[in-house]
């Protein structure tokens, strides 16, 4: 095809919230929502003080906020710094068609710089709707066979969630949208490799950056290829594999819409998307059962084919590794009936306790998992087939439970009484006050409302 990338800024041009289908400005803002939470979660986490001792060495001192924090800075470093927070606990959104985490990436590239270009609440929902409908449609044209790769979707492919959702924002013309796509395209970066450090939470934070970058860069006329989506040695090219397409990615534009069919994911539990199921059915057997640690004589998970590709780590020994570590994650449950920001903590992994009954959890791919999805090839490593969890207990009762989705997944949706308890536990993880946390939530439920997103970044930073 040769004008994809032209197609795909057409589309953002002259697309509107008119144009969205009718449930879009509610999940929208439910996912708006949780990636705030996520932003504030990260604001105290590992990844802080490394993060503000780079601020201060570079000496930037602009004015854009800092979620969670007092500190101000200009608005590329503060696109870099929110959206890095918005993934350092892995608790932000899943796009499984990308895959990847997209709306930390747009909504911090959209609140960088609100002092030059306010928005409104329902043109922040427009952004996002839109953001996420590009990225997504990326996704669906170059395949999983990009993240097969080794690059990690978030920042490879996150970066046009953040130019497309900044174009509708900002207004630009098509030409425009096009020059900061061709400048985006060489800035797209994120490896598998560094899951389980900080890097990885970085790479959403460098691809908010960048395309802030690539749109004032593209703003100021700077110039870039126009077809850097599709060209022979453009994007899809040197990113994707044979199965790639970037006229696949076109005709899917708003058929449907992405925040409504698949929908985006919100996760409930602070760790990789890959492990969700098999939590979920040991919190829900231990529920069936009301077993503890000490009755369990062993717990096996069973995964689909490919649904421990990311899930490296046997015996964590950090809590970013934890957080890709299966065997932890179901010996997390077993030992606590719960999970919560400090069960993915180094204290949490450290602790004596943990190691007896990670020595009774088995975890392997059983290809009998894969089951009868017809998709199977196509989904990420979080969504494809299915999870079998089986608890054996020292009175002889067994029991097995198969997890289809996960709690949050588009099918087993989280409700706003779900998001109220994320994000007041987000907001005390950061040390927002309460009656701050309580206002913020209103603001967020009835965002659609309200003449200043400025207002409720305020309320969350300083």
């Amino acid at each position: 095809m040769t004008d994809a990338t032209a197609a795909l800024a057409r589309f953002i041009h002259r697309s509107t919230a008119a144009d969205f289908p009718a449930d879009a400005v509610e999940k929208s803002k439910k996912v708006i929502a949780d990636t705030f939470a996520a932003i504030l979660s990260g604001a105290r986490s590992e990844l802080t003080d490394p993060l503000l001792a780079y601020l201060r060495e570079s000496g930037d001192s602009g004015r854009s906020p800092l979620i969670g924090r007092s500190e101000h800075c200009g608005a590329e470093t503060a696109a870099m710094i929110n959206g890095s927070f918005g993934h350092a606990l892995d608790f932000d959104d899943v796009l499984s068609m990308m895959p990847a985490h997209p709306s930390a990436v747009i909504v911090a590239a959209l609140i960088a710089d609100l002092e030059r270009h306010p928005l409104d609440g329902m043109a922040l929902i427009e952004a996002h709707v839109i953001g996420v409908e590009a990225g997504g449609k990326i996704g669906l044209g170059i395949t999983t066979g990009h993240y097969h790769r080794g690059f990690h979707g978030t920042g490879t492919l996150g970066i046009f969630c953040g130019v497309a959702a900044l174009a509708k924002a900002w207004k630009l013309q098509p030409d425009t949208i096009c020059t900061a796509f061709g400048i985006a395209g060489s800035m797209a970066s994120g490896l598998r490799r560094n899951f389980g450090t900080m890097t990885k939470p970085l790479h959403t934070g460098w691809a908010a950056r960048c395309a802030l970058t690539a749109v004032r860069l593209a703003l100021g006329g700077f110039g870039a290829a126009p077809d850097i989506l599709e060209a022979k040695s453009g994007f899809f090219a040197a990113y994707g594999v044979e199965a790639s397409d970037p006229a696949t990615m076109v005709a899917g534009l708003g058929r449907p819409w992405v925040i409504s069919e698949p929908g985006i994911a919100l996760k409930k539990f602070p760790c990789c998307y890959a492990s969700h199921r098999g939590m979920d059915g040991i919190l829900r057997l231990r529920e069936r059962h009301g077993f503890s640690a000490e009755d369990v004589v062993s717990a096996t998970c069973r995964m689909p084919p490919g649904g421990m590709q990311v899930l490296t780590f046997e015996r964590p020994q950090t809590g970013l590794e934890a957080k890709f570590s299966l065997q932890y994650s179901l010996a997390a449950g077993i030992l606590d009936g719960r999970y919560c920001l400090w069960s993915f903590s180094d204290e949490a992994v450290r602790r004596p306790a943990i190691g007896p009954v990670l020595a009774k959890v088995r975890a392997f791919e059983d290809p009998a998992c894969r089951g009868d999805d017809p998709l199977f090839d196509t989904r990420s490593s979080g969504s494809r087939g299915f999870v079998e969890v089986d608890i054996e207990l020292r009175n002889g009762l067994r029991d097995t439970l198969r997890v289809e989705r996960p709690p949050g997944h588009p099918s087993r949706e989280l409700g706003w009484d779900d998001l109220e308890q994320k994000f007041r536990d987000c907001a005390d993880q950061a040390g927002t006050p309460g009656d701050r946390a309580s206002e913020a939530i209103a603001m967020l439920k009835t965002l659609e409302t309200r003449p200043s997103t400025a207002a409720l970044v305020g309320l969350l930073s300083g």
